[in-house]
């Protein structure tokens, strides 16, 4: 049975979503306007919900009870390999991440749970702030709940937190940002601005995404109505903490050539442009449960219509951010992914006097989530066996991703071990991807191959190996990923033949199906003397 903070915190909330008005008589008007209820400053609102806590355990035990399944993803290989390249900053990402991931080799060795540990609890982290912004804006315990179910369902979520990339702390800095963001508007405490400053830092130091997201956010504020409440010397500070915070990936960027750039052209030369902003706003409506569209569409109305210019700043962030994304990277729908969390919460809170009243529509509202979450969960986690997934590849490649590292491993070592010593002697194994490498250089581990070099992203820097070397066995991918990469090679090198052809036991088209082991010699130049020319970002 609800207490007398839960329905009073949600009142008002409630009266501005079923244009009945507030529960204290307050006119519809004023609460379609959004200036009641809400959790005004010094109002108390109602304690959050435990039942969060219990939905961020059940996401947190999902994701470690799946997290030895299939393998590595191949982003997870590159992470490690940069785990062993430790760098103030690295071409596609600051130095959080590999971090992570070190202190994963250091504790468990090179272990997929041990690895999959931190996403898993940044996404169990991102189910709590959801039910925290729920409660900030003024909701009554029972949309807690509903927006921690709403977070906790997310296939990006579910899908990000499988696989340790920078995905998933992207998620939680993002929504966390914005909950501070919505404690400041309600409460007036600019104090939060050097919070949301550390977390914008924090979270660049992950990802170079959430300095987007904070740079949007600031200029919205400043330029905006929301300067003359909320713009003082605490957004400066918080601003300038941020910028302290992320000093290391800008010192190691303009040490590197500003590579994060180029980089950044590339991504958008392959993702961006006119065809895949189609894709760009259908993923959107995937970004949670099919079912939760209609939540998070009344988020956006909710924060729109609530008077608050701080929390207006959210939509306008939103919108900056989903037009600036879909023209630039429209292929990589997830980008905007954090903030669905905090429209989510929002949506809850101005579902739920629709609800309550109607307990009919809650519980098909929760049915359709159970239902499109179990399918989705499918698609983007470890759950079929490994030879059932190949028709989830082109949804989400995930799980595709992370097969058949062990036998290219062992395909790579039967070419290796079959040159002559005195060829060995002289010879580099060179990947074309740096999942390829890592898999070389983690899996391969022991077993008596070298460390493997790579062109590809990071790894160009760390160079060529032996640059005297006069033999290149060459792991390429699929022809899908790295067409005509065959004469591609023969411009280097005089003598190029199939060694070997990669594949997985599950009979998964991913996206080493179908590549090649070749082996390089009769060099045209010398090997060091080529590696410039080598390099790709993407």
């Amino acid at each position: 049975m609800a207490d007398a903070a839960e329905t009073a915190g949600s009142a008002g909330a409630a009266g501005a979503a079923d244009g009945t008005g507030a529960a204290d008589g307050t006119s519809a008007a004023e609460a379609e306007r959004g200036t009641v209820g809400a959790g005004e400053a010094g109002e108390p609102i109602a304690p959050l919900d435990r039942r969060v806590f219990a939905v961020a355990g059940a996401v947190l035990a999902l994701l470690m009870a799946l997290s030895p399944r299939y393998g590595f993803h191949i982003d997870e290989l590159y992470f490690l390999d940069c785990a062993r390249h430790l760098q103030a900053g690295y071409v596609d990402q600051p130095a959080l991440g590999p971090l992570l991931a070190r202190v994963s080799l250091s504790l468990f060795g090179v272990s997929e749970a041990g690895l999959r540990l931190w996403p898993a609890l940044a996404a169990a982290g991102t189910v709590v702030v959801g039910g925290l912004t729920a409660r900030e804006f003024g909701g009554a315990r029972r949309t807690h709940l509903l927006a921690a179910v709403a977070t906790g369902t997310m296939p990006v979520l579910l899908g990000a937190a499988h696989v340790a990339n920078t995905t998933s702390y992207e998620l939680l800095a993002w929504s966390a940002i914005a909950l501070v963001v919505v404690r400041i508007g309600r409460t007036g405490e600019t104090r939060w601005w050097l919070a949301a400053g550390a977390l914008v830092g924090i979270g660049a130091e992950f990802n170079h995404l959430a300095a987007a997201f904070g740079a949007v956010l600031l200029a919205s504020v400043l330029l905006g109505p929301a300067r003359w409440t909320a713009a003082d010397r605490r957004l400066l500070a918080g601003a300038l903490i941020a910028v302290l915070l992320v000093l290391p990936d800008l010192w190691w960027q303009a040490r590197h050539g500003w590579a994060m750039f180029a980089m950044t052209r590339a991504l958008n030369g392959e993702n961006g442009g006119p065809a895949n902003i189609p894709t760009w706003i259908v993923g959107q409506f995937g970004m949670a449960c099919f079912a939760m569209a209609v939540v998070w569409v009344a988020g956006l109305k909710f924060l729109w219509r609530s008077g608050r210019p701080l929390w207006r700043c959210l939509v306008i962030a939103y919108a900056v951010l989903f037009v600036l994304f879909a023209v630039t990277t429209g292929a990589q729908v997830y980008y905007l992914a954090g903030l669905y969390v905090t429209l989510l919460a929002a949506g809850a809170v101005a579902l739920d006097g629709r609800l309550r009243s109607r307990p009919d529509r809650l519980r098909a509202l929760m049915a359709a989530t159970a239902a499109s979450a179990t399918l989705l969960a499918v698609i983007v986690l470890p759950v079929l066996p490994a030879s059932d997934i190949g028709w989830t590849y082109g949804v989400s490649a995930n799980s595709g991703n992370s097969l058949g590292w062990p036998q290219l491993v062992g395909t790579v070592r039967q070419v290796w071990t079959k040159l002559p010593a005195g060829q060995r002697a002289h010879a580099v194994i060179f990947a074309a991807d740096y999942g390829e490498a890592g898999a070389v250089n983690e899996l391969g581990r022991g077993t008596g191959l070298p460390t493997a070099v790579s062109a590809h992203n990071s790894d160009w820097w760390w160079g060529p190996g032996d640059p005297d070397a006069t033999t290149v066995v060459a792991v390429v991918p699929g022809p899908g990923h790295a067409p005509a990469y065959a004469a591609h090679l023969g411009r280097y090198f005089r003598h190029v033949r199939v060694a070997a052809t990669l594949s997985n036991p599950d009979g998964v088209h991913n996206l080493e199906w179908g590549g090649h082991v070749y082996v390089c010699t009769g060099p045209r130049r010398q090997w060091g003397e080529m590696w410039p020319g080598l390099r790709t970002y993407a």
